[in-house]
C-alpha cells in the first residue's frame, strides 16, 4: 500500500469537513461543507437534523475521493470528531426519531419534581444545589421526557453525534470515551457510565442505561466501513474505523498540547482553555475535566460560551462600514477588522468588556458589559475591546486550572478562526505574557483526529512520536515586555473586579426586567 493515510472527519455546528492527513501531518486533500447552524421554531431554540451532517459528510468524502483518486487509495482508517453536547436519538432500526437539540439551545426543561432529600442536603451543603438545578434543566433528555413522552418511549439509544457518525459508518452503537461531553450520566474520573444506580447523575441527567451505547478508548478500532456506508461515502468496505475525540479535545491534540505545561486556546464559537493533565481535577467546582484522547490523561477546560461569536455579532450590529469595504476587496470583513487592531493601543484606552454575553451555570447571573467608555473611542475600539475581554476571560481560566494543577504553563498554543490573525496572536501573547505558536494548518481538530488514526494503525507508537513528527510550528509570537505590563495591572486591578462589582447589578436587571436564568 506505500504510504499510509487517515481521513479525518470534523463535523462542527457551521461545517462539514473530509480531510486526507499524511504521517507528516500535511493536510493533502479536502472539502468543506457549510450548512445551516440550525433551525428555530421557538426563540431561543436551536435544532438540527442529524442527517444533515452525515449527508454533508458524504458529499464532502465523495468530493475529495473525485478530486484525489490516488490520495483515496491510500487511505488506511478514518477517523471522527465531531461538536460537542449534542444528541441523536434513534429507535431499534437506527433511524433517528427528531432533530437534535444543539448545544447552544437555551430551553429548559420544568423538572417539577423536586430532587431527592439527600441531594438536597449534599447540594446545599457544598453550595452548589442551584448549578445542579441549572444543569438538570438543561438536560435535553429531560425536557424531551417532559414534552415529548412519545418520542422517548420510542428512542433505544441516545448518543452523540459522534456516535451517531460511528453507527453510521460501522452499524455498532459504540463511540469513543474521548468524546463523552454532553448532558449524560458520564463519570469523567473514572472514564466510564456511572456505575453506582443511586447516583444524583442518572437522576439529574434523566437518561435510563439501556439507552445508552458501548464506550471505547480513543485510538482503538470501533469496527469496520460497512457495505451500506461505503455505498454512501466511497470508502472502501472493510476499512478500519477508529475511535477520535471531541473538536476541541482533537484540537488540543493538534496543537501539541500532551503534558500541563503547555495550553491550548481555541478561538471558536465557545473559546476554550484547555490543557492535558495525567491527574483528574475539577477545574471548577462539579465541573470535571474532559477525557482526553491520550489515554490515561484528562483535559480540564474553562469556556467562555459566546466566545468569538461576538465577532459575528458585532459585525452583524456594528460594521457595515468594513463588511460592504470587504465585499469590493473581496476580502471577508473580518481579515479586514483584524487589520484595524493595531491602529488601537493595548487596552483600547481603557475600554474593559466582560464577554459574559452567555452566562455559564456556575455564573448563570452573569451579562456582559462594557465598561470605561470616553470620547475617543470608536467601533474598532469596541472590536479590539472584545478580543481582549475574550483573552481575560480565558487569563481568568488558565489561572482557575494553573491553581489546580499545581503548574505552571509555558505556552500557549492558539486554534480556531481567530487564531489566523496576526493581530490577535500578538494581542494574546501580550496579554498572557507568553509566546503563542500557531501551527502549519487551520485546521488543527481535522489533525488530531489524524494523529489518532496513525497512532490507532500503529504507524507511530504512541502520542509522544506521533506530536514530534506530526506537528509543527509555522508562526510563534513572542510578548511585548511594555504591553504586557499594561494588560497584567487592567487584568488584575480592573477585570478581575468587574464580576464581583457588577454582580448584584445584574441581579437587579434580571429580577425587573424578569430576564429568564439560563
Amino acid at each position: 500500500m506505500g504510504e499510509k493515510r487517515i481521513l479525518s472527519i470534523d463535523c462542527g455546528t457551521q461545517s462539514v469537513r473530509a480531510m486526507i492527513f499524511d504521517s507528516k501531518g500535511n493536510l493533502i486533500a479536502e472539502d468543506r461543507r457549510e450548512i445551516q447552524p440550525y433551525f428555530s421554531k421557538k426563540p431561543g431554540w436551536a435544532e438540527q437534523n442529524p442527517e444533515v451532517y452525515w449527508r454533508n459528510a458524504c458529499q464532502a468524502m465523495r468530493t475529495v475521493k473525485e478530486n484525489n483518486p490516488e490520495e483515496w487509495g491510500k487511505i488506511a482508517a478514518i477517523v471522527v470528531t465531531t461538536l460537542r453536547a449534542t444528541e441523536v436519538l434513534l429507535d431499534k432500526n437506527g433511524e433517528v426519531i427528531r432533530p437534535s437539540i444543539l448545544w447552544l439551545d437555551q430551553r429548559k426543561a420544568r423538572c417539577k419534581e423536586p430532587l431527592r432529600f439527600s441531594d438536597r442536603i449534599i447540594f446545599s451543603i457544598t453550595s452548589m444545589r442551584r448549578t445542579i438545578e441549572i444543569i438538570r434543566k438543561h438536560s435535553t433528555a429531560n425536557w424531551i421526557k417532559e414534552n415529548e413522552p412519545q418520542i422517548w418511549d420510542k428512542t433505544y439509544k441516545y448518543m452523540l453525534i459522534s456516535g451517531f457518525f460511528n453507527y453510521k459508518l460501522t452499524g455498532k452503537f459504540v463511540d469513543s470515551i474521548a468524546s463523552q461531553i454532553g448532558f449524560l450520566p458520564f463519570d469523567y474520573k473514572n472514564k466510564r457510565w456511572e456505575k453506582s444506580k443511586n447516583s444524583w447523575k442518572w437522576y439529574i441527567f434523566g437518561v435510563e442505561p439501556d439507552k445508552l451505547y458501548k464506550l471505547v478508548e480513543a485510538g482503538s478500532i470501533i469496527g469496520r466501513v460497512a457495505k451500506s456506508a461505503a455505498e454512501e461515502t466511497g470508502l472502501k468496505e472493510g476499512l478500519p474505523v477508529v475511535a477520535g475525540g471531541s473538536d476541541k479535545g482533537c484540537e488540543t491534540l493538534g496543537n501539541g498540547c500532551a503534558d500541563p505545561s503547555s495550553a491550548s486556546l481555541s478561538f471558536g464559537t465557545t473559546a476554550t482553555v484547555q490543557i492535558t493533565s495525567p491527574t483528574y481535577f475539577e477545574p471548577l467546582k462539579f465541573m470535571p475535566s474532559y477525557p482526553a484522547v491520550i489515554p490515561g490523561n484528562y483535559n480540564p477546560e474553562i469556556e467562555i460560551f459566546r466566545g468569538y461569536w461576538m465577532i459575528s455579532w458585532f459585525k452583524k450590529e456594528f460594521a457595515e462600514k468594513e463588511v460592504k469595504e470587504a465585499g469590493k476587496r473581496h476580502i471577508s470583513a473580518e481579515k479586514l477588522l483584524n487589520q484595524r487592531l493595531n491602529e488601537i493601543p493595548p487596552g483600547s484606552q481603557g475600554l474593559m468588556l466582560q464577554p459574559y454575553w452567555g452566562p455559564h451555570v456556575k455564573t448563570p447571573d452573569a451579562k456582559g458589559s462594557i465598561i470605561g467608555f470616553g470620547d475617543v473611542h470608536t467601533r474598532i475600539h469596541i472590536y479590539r475591546a472584545i478580543i481582549e475581554g475574550i483573552n481575560y476571560a480565558l487569563m481568568d481560566g488558565l489561572e482557575k486550572i494553573e491553581k489546580k494543577s499545581k503548574v505552571k504553563v509555558q505556552r500557549i498554543m492558539v486554534a480556531g478562526g481567530g487564531s489566523q490573525s496576526d493581530a490577535i496572536c500578538q494581542i494574546t501573547a501580550d496579554m498572557f505574557n507568553k509566546s503563542v505558536y500557531r501551527i502549519n494548518t487551520h485546521e488543527v481538530s481535522g489533525l488530531g483526529a489524524a494523529i489518532i488514526g496513525f497512532v490507532g494503525i500503529g504507524v507511530y507508537k504512541d502520542y509522544e512520536e506521533a506530536i514530534k513528527n506530526m506537528v509543527h510550528y509555522k508562526s510563534i509570537f513572542n510578548p511585548n515586555s511594555e504591553n504586557s505590563k499594561i494588560y497584567k495591572k487592567l487584568y488584575k486591578d480592573v477585570y478581575k473586579r468587574i464580576y464581583p462589582s457588577l454582580k448584584r447589578v445584574y441581579k437587579g436587571i434580571k429580577r425587573i426586567t424578569n430576564y429568564p436564568e439560563i
